[in-house]
């Protein structure tokens, strides 16, 4: 497959991005779809492919032919306050991107989202029944329920990220990761804050781990599979690794959840069915993923 046309939509955003530079490092030949709602160019540096300013939810129309679509664009914030748009935009881009890929008879890996596990059992399983906390959620699982019509007509691949983070995630603002908040709230010298009383889990994934599963779903069967590492740890636990990581003695301020009810509170993949179909298991543990990251956040 290397040497082939890919497109990546959402290709400025955080994990797009991310691929977007790997990619070229395996010489594939990279075209990047993206009106730049929430990404920037910034996270392009150095990129040498095609760059298209183009809004993947409204018709479009692009000639060259293309043999693998990673659709990464979509509304992110689970906290976006217009949930029609939410739901809009991430459905009719997601149609579009389906339409481009028949047309090209291209092989199509999707963003999901672990969001729709909301405060299910964990380990989270993919057919476990679903608990749907935000519109972004909604907007993901009817993704995935229009891609499960699709698996015996084409090669179709959604990946449920759990809790990425690493490089060139800071343009998200709000929705960047616990890593890079509470990092950056250490380096200016404040105690990191954390909702009562800290105990919450995240399957926290390193943004290279999950590149790596977006790549080996190329030669996976179509479905959809959870990308997380299978360890679900504390913001207690996490602000020791940091204070670790930074040689600092930090002890947590702790303050209400003002989201009690729509929140979170505990994440963490089931990875069976990523292993066995994928391929994938997680490499980056949590303490080497942000030391590798560390560069990027001083």
């Amino acid at each position: 497959m290397k040497g082939k046309n890919v497109v990546v939509t959402g290709g400025a955003g955080f994990i797009g991005s991310n691929l977007v530079l790997e990619l070229e490092r395996q010489n594939y030949k990279v075209t990047v779809l993206d009106n730049l709602f929430t990404g920037t160019e910034n996270n392009l540096n150095g990129f040498k492919g095609k760059f298209i300013n183009v809004d993947i939810s409204q018709p479009f129309d692009i000639k060259e032919r293309f043999d693998v679509i990673f659709h990464q664009a979509a509304i992110t914030d689970p906290r976006f306050d217009n949930d029609d748009v939410t739901t809009k935009v991430n459905i009719d881009g997601f149609k579009n991107i389906i339409e481009l890929a028949k047309k090209n008879n291209s092989k199509l890996v999707y963003a999901s989202s672990a969001s729709m596990y909301g405060n299910g059992p964990v380990p989270m399983k993919e057919d476990q029944e679903k608990d749907l906390l935000s519109t972004y959620a909604k907007s993901k699982l009817m993704m995935d329920d229009i891609a499960k019509e699709l698996f015996d007509e084409m090669h179709i691949v959604g990946l449920r990220y759990f809790n990425v983070f690493g490089p060139r995630e800071a343009h998200k603002g709000r929705p960047a990761s616990m890593i890079y908040h509470l990092s950056k709230q250490i380096l200016s010298g404040k105690k990191p804050r954390l909702f009562r009383m800290g105990e919450q889990k995240r399957d926290h994934i390193y943004v290279k781990d999950c590149v790596t599963a977006t790549l080996k779903a190329l030669e996976a069967p179509s479905g959809v599979y959870n990308v997380g590492t299978g360890v679900g740890t504390s913001f207690n636990d996490l602000i020791k690794i940091l204070n670790e990581v930074w040689s600092t003695d930090y002890y947590p301020e702790y303050f209400d959840n003002p989201y009690e009810g729509t929140y979170q509170n505990n994440t963490q993949a089931d990875t069976y069915m990523a292993e066995k179909h994928l391929k994938f298991k997680a490499k980056w543990s949590l303490k080497k993923g942000i030391e590798d990251y560390k560069n990027g956040l001083e």
